[in-house]
């Protein structure tokens, strides 16, 4: 077996994203999983790429923000080298304003978006008179946002993969770890740390989706009712999702997906008697600090760890990428104190 600089244990959306931004800085890089890409929470359905509200500014938050911002070129890069859509646009979100002091928070966010966003997105207050896809709100107005991206998780971990290859590295279903090892094996990585420790270091959170058979390939995508309505540029619109924290089938769909749909046809009537073409559920990491586990590994000595990408994982992915090729390939730590696994170990 020819050497490598590098092994990324796991193939789901960040394992990949590290992986590709390792491939991009001259490293040999190998993938092991041994369920094959995207098998887990990155085989979702859903794929809204969503901002924090623009206000309590921190590490965290602009973290996530230049992520959003790099997604475009970073998506881009992967495409014209695996020739696979991952399903990319950014076209903004709408959001309902329920009451008066809602309308009034969203005037002080629009405010602080004009600085913390610094002129690359917006977050604007508009009349649901301006818009005849939008849902229904008490105040007549919406929250757009021009930041909010979509992306397909199934395409994009496929486009990631084929790209990986196309660039001469290796996905197997197992293998021997060489070079510098990190892992990035979701809920399994976060059962790991909590069995070696007195508490509990992050945990599974179920989570169920539906896509509908409507077309809105080029619309923006909607959040109402703490549910996700994205359209998708092959006629599908993805509706999502729920979170648990029990469960006993992890991948099962049930009445929980059957109300968010409902919610979701609530906010939008025009989605009435469109066609489920697909139900799906999966379990998703969430580490104890809900922000993503990014560094050296804590249990393994010279090794690293990127896990954790609770909700967010496809919209941090370009930025964790990055950061982790930076601490691993040259040494330049960038990680934001609150992503460091101490924070939830």
């Amino acid at each position: 077996m020819a050497m490598v600089d590098v092994t990324v244990m796991g193939a789901g959306i960040f394992g990949l994203s590290v992986a590709w931004s390792c491939l991009l800085r001259g490293a040999r890089v190998q993938v092991i999983d041994p369920d094959g890409p995207a098998a887990g929470a990155s085989g979702g359905v859903v794929g809204a790429l969503a901002p924090h509200v623009p206000e309590n500014w921190n590490d965290k938050k602009a973290f996530q923000f230049e992520s959003l911002i790099m997604a475009k070129a970073f998506w881009r890069g992967v495409q014209e080298v695996s020739g696979l859509s991952p399903g990319y646009a950014r076209l903004g979100r709408l959001q309902p304003i329920p009451d008066v002091h809602s309308l009034e928070m969203a005037r002080q966010r629009a405010e602080n978006a004009r600085a913390l966003w610094q002129g690359k997105a917006e977050w604007q207050i508009v009349s649901v008179e301006d818009h005849d896809w939008a849902p229904i709100s008490p105040t007549d107005y919406l929250i757009r946002d021009t930041l909010t991206a979509r992306i397909h998780p199934r395409r994009a971990c496929a486009s990631l993969a084929e790209a990986i290859r196309m660039r001469g590295g290796t996905i197997t279903q197992e293998g021997t770890a060489q070079g510098m090892v990190i892992w990035a094996t979701g809920v399994a990585g976060l059962e790991y740390l909590s069995a070696a420790h007195t508490r509990t270091v992050g945990n599974g959170v179920k989570g169920q989706g539906a896509l509908l058979h409507f077309n809105a390939a080029e619309l923006p995508q909607i959040f109402a009712d703490s549910v996700h309505v994205v359209p998708h540029d092959d006629g599908t619109i993805a509706i999502g999702s729920t979170s648990e924290r029990d469960y006993d089938d992890p991948t099962s769909t049930d009445t929980a997906l059957d109300d968010v749909i409902a919610r979701a046809m609530q906010a939008m009537p025009i989605l009435h008697g469109a066609r489920v073409v697909e139900r799906w559920a999966g379990v998703r990491p969430r580490s104890r600090s809900r922000a993503p586990m990014l560094g050296v590994h804590p249990l393994n000595p010279g090794q690293f760890i990127a896990n954790g990408g609770f909700k967010i994982g496809f919209g941090m992915a370009p930025k964790v990428g990055q950061v982790m090729a930076d601490l691993m390939l040259e040494g330049m730590d960038t990680i934001p104190q609150g992503f460091r696994p101490e924070a939830s170990y």
